[in-house]
């Protein structure tokens, strides 16, 4: 099963009267019965079929979407592209011009 679109943040908060240890299909219903998104409801559904024994194993096992990188927008990558910056690559191996010195070695 793939990401879900939420955060794990949301998912705990939809699990607050969860008393633990607990299995998927009770955190499930749980999550259901308050009021959870859907996307909630879905990373829970992904969850592995065993026990939990508490809100930091269910936290480590949840598939949810990575947060975007404010770093990664069209501004950013059109600033980066006028540095020499490369889209993809990062930027130390950015191939950067040759000082006259190494110029003079690769001779």
């Amino acid at each position: 099963m793939g990401t879900a679109h939420t955060s794990v943040p949301e998912v705990l908060d939809a699990l607050k009267e969860v008393t633990y240890p607990a299995g998927r299909d009770r955190l499930v219903t749980a999550a259901e019965q308050a009021g959870a998104s859907d996307d909630v409801v879905m990373a829970l559904r992904g969850l592995p079929a065993e026990e939990y024994a508490g809100r930091a194993e269910v936290a480590r096992s949840v598939r949810v979407a990575p947060e975007p990188d404010p770093g990664h927008g069209a501004a950013q990558r059109r600033q980066r592209a006028g540095r020499g910056g490369r889209p993809g690559v990062a930027q130390h191996l950015w191939e950067e011009p040759k000082t006259p010195i190494q110029e003079e070695f690769d001779r």
